[in-house]
């Protein structure tokens, strides 16, 4: 059974189906702001060793920048990420290069921090990314303090010593969420909105990275690697950006965007869609492989332990989705927001982001951490608090999690 695979080229081939990146165009176009906007800068990256941080860091490295720091709690990612630069070509690697494995809500951050400062451009990349995320009570309060408290920490430290521009990542799930992930983040961007201008801040709402740390799609690459039953939902189309675009997204909207901009891929439904079991079924054919389709997940674990080197197919259970949360379509941008389609080639611009006073904002912390203090709380009631701040918040919920799934 052949199992090696190029993913670059299946993502190239099968999943964006682009013959160059998104954003060829609009980084020819820029190259020499970039050059100016880059070159002999000094860059704080947190989250730097997951899949878009670690791209974004390499694609600010083609540019000859003079500084780079790099955080990230997952001490083993970092150390793959300075393995993978230095062992690879073309990247600039600036004398002034140092990881730390820490979490930026932690004191330490802070002292590293200060001691460090000023930075031109500070990226935040460290999230809970994953809709999973809202299983009970427990992982929601994780959530929320990640994505949303401690981004409220992290902006008054920056106010110490304020960076020409601050980047944070968002979600298209941002838009019109339907799960506290997606609302986490929305609420994300309103925080970080009401500090824009001091200094300059920008946001980006993503489609799917494919293949991306934690992702679906990978998982099936490790479920291969281990001779495990795949397992996938049917139906549900995505938009999905490579990693290399992920990385290249993020560094023109943290050098190119204007405070206040929300930044997005402009991908088209018709062209741009595929399905996680249409990605399924032609990696499997790209592996030279067929789809042993089975009825349950117990079925495909019983098949999966008869495979060996000679087997020709795989097992694979597809299944409806019925789990909280999940969106059943895509989008970047609501009725309701402003878009300039025009300053970039393929990326789109949300222009009219609300600017919230800090004391509205302050209210909503305050609610919920005085319902995660007060020890007796649902998620119905963390639900309420945020449907109360994001009006559009429509929460999907079926009572079921994909820890139940395979």
């Amino acid at each position: 059974m052949h199992t090696n695979i190029n993913l670059d080229h299946f993502i190239l081939t099968h999943v964006t189906k682009r013959p160059e990146s998104l954003l060829s165009a609009d980084l020819r176009k820029n190259q020499d702001l970039l050059t100016e906007r880059l070159n002999g800068k000094s860059i704080l990256v947190i989250g730097g060793a997951g899949t878009i941080g670690s791209h974004y860091i390499k694609a600010i490295l083609k540019f000859n920048v003079n500084r780079l720091v790099v955080v990230d709690i997952n001490e083993n990612g970092l150390t793959e990420l300075v393995r993978d630069l230095r062992s690879s070509t073309g990247y600039n690697i600036p004398g002034d290069f140092i990881t730390y494995p820490m979490n930026f809500g932690d004191k330490v951050f802070g002292k590293m921090f200060r001691s460090l400062a000023p930075f031109d451009i500070v990226a935040n990349f460290a999230a809970h990314k994953h809709v999973r995320s809202e299983k009970d009570i427990f992982s929601i309060e994780a959530m929320i303090e990640n994505n949303v408290l401690r981004a409220r920490q992290l902006l008054d430290l920056l106010l110490e010593y304020p960076p020409e521009h601050f980047f944070c990542v968002s979600t298209d799930k941002a838009a019109n969420p339907v799960n506290i992930m997606g609302a986490s983040k929305k609420l994300m961007e309103e925080l970080i909105m009401a500090y824009s201008g001091r200094p300059k801040i920008t946001t980006a709402r993503f489609a799917n990275v494919a293949f991306s740390n934690g992702s679906l799609p990978l998982g099936f690459i490790e479920r291969l690697n281990k001779r495990q039953p795949w397992s996938c939902p049917t139906g549900i189309r995505r938009f999905f950006v490579s990693p290399q675009e992920s990385g290249e997204l993020c560094m023109i909207a943290s050098v190119l965007g204007e405070s206040g901009d929300i930044i997005f891929p402009k991908l088209d439904e018709v062209n741009d869609m595929i399905s996680f079991d249409a990605i399924a079924l032609d990696l499997l054919r790209y592996l030279g492989l067929e789809a042993d389709i089975c009825a349950t997940e117990e079925e495909a674990r019983q098949k999966a332990m008869l495979l060996d080197e000679k087997s020709t197919s795989y097992p694979v259970y597809f299944f409806e989705t019925d789990t909280s949360g999940e969106k059943p379509y895509e989008e970047f941008f609501t009725e309701n927001e402003v878009t300039d389609n025009d300053k970039f080639v393929k990326l789109g611009v949300i222009k009219n982001s609300v600017k919230r006073d800090i004391v509205e904002i302050d209210g909503i912390f305050k609610r919920l951490r005085t319902l995660f203090n007060s020890g007796d709380v649902t998620k119905a009631e963390i639900v309420e608090i945020l449907k109360v701040f994001l009006p559009n918040f429509e929460h999907i919920e079926k009572g079921k999690g994909l820890d139940s799934k395979m």
